[in-house]
Formats: structure tokens, C-alpha cells, sequence
């Protein structure tokens, strides 16, 4: 198994484990606010380290690979609905 270090000096960036909610925005092609009204709901996974809210990533991932009855057990998924 490759650590942190050996992959710098490889070339290659270790991935990260938390991304800013921004970043999540850009990676989702939804706006900002609206990435921050859907941490707010709670409908992207957050952690908060100081005054910073973060995004784990391996949580954010999962959103995307779990099924879809474990994500959304009503049947819906309408990031709008405040549900």
C-alpha cells in the first residue's frame, strides 16, 4: 500500500479526505448557495473543524454508490423540496 509521502515522491497526490462545500458545488454543477442550503438540510455531509465546514469526502462518495432506497427512503429525490 502506497502512504501519503511515497506518493509524492511518485508524482501523484494522495486523495483528500475532506474538500471544502464549494468544491463539493463544483463537482455536483450546483451553484454554491445551493450546495450550502444542502449541507444546511443536511443532504451533503458535513464536519465542522474550527469556524471551517468541510465535506468528507468517503461520505460524499457514498451518496453516489449507495442504493438509492438507503440514500432517499421516501422514493425521492428532489434536492429543492427541503425533504
Amino acid at each position: 500500500m502506497l502512504t501519503g509521502l511515497k506518493l509524492e515522491m511518485q508524482g501523484m497526490t494522495p486523495a483528500k479526505l475532506t474538500i471544502t462545500v464549494p468544491e463539493a458545488a463544483e463537482r455536483l454543477g450546483v451553484s454554491r448557495n445551493l450546495a450550502y442550503e444542502a449541507a444546511r438540510r443536511g443532504d451533503i455531509p458535513t464536519i465542522r473543524i474550527g469556524k471551517r465546514l468541510l465535506v468528507p469526502t468517503a461520505a460524499f462518495e457514498r451518496l453516489f454508490t449507495a442504493p438509492a432506497d438507503a440514500r432517499y427512503p421516501t422514493g425521492r429525490c428532489d434536492i429543492n423540496s427541503g425533504d
